[in-house]
């Protein structure tokens, strides 16, 4: 498992924090998802054997949130 932290430029209200966390969790082999609204961050634990930090970044960027930066850790 890997956690990944995503900073992101343009969360402006709750409603955006519960999209970004159901489409992540959505996701086959995606775990704890967290928006932490007013630090602008997405934190999500994954199995990096089925999905990627590439693959989570993009579904936040689909939804129409910019990543800034993005940092992965093995768990």
């Amino acid at each position: 498992m890997r956690k990944v932290t995503m900073k992101l430029d343009d969360l402006t209200c709750p409603s955006c924090m519960t999209k970004i966390e159901g489409a992540l969790s959505k996701k086959n082999g995606v775990e704890n998802v967290k928006v932490l609204f007013n630090a602008s961050k997405v934190k999500a634990e994954f199995d990096d054997a089925t999905v990627s930090a590439e693959d989570l970044a993009t579904v936040v960027t689909d939804l129409g949130y910019a990543v800034q930066s993005s940092k992965v850790k093995q768990l």
